[in-house]
């Protein structure tokens, strides 16, 4: 999962940049750097992916193109 699929993901699932962090176990900032495209650590990412995964959401990359899918 790249930043890009996290927010498209939060985005969709309904989340708040807050409660996804907090759903993560992780800081407001870190969840906002990696959305930014900036680098967190493999196990905050895990965290995150985690989270949203739990929450429904599916990550995808074919063809170099990324996707990310939530429930409807």
């Amino acid at each position: 999962m790249n930043g890009k699929q996290c927010k498209m993901a939060r985005v969709g699932l309904g989340l708040s940049p807050q409660e996804l962090a907090s759903r993560a176990g992780v800081h407001y900032i870190t969840l906002r750097r990696l959305e930014a495209g900036e680098s967190v650590s493999e196990d905050t990412r895990d965290k995150i992916e985690g989270a949203l995964s739990d929450a429904g959401a599916t990550f995808s990359k074919r063809g170099g193109r990324i996707g990310a899918t939530v429930p409807e």
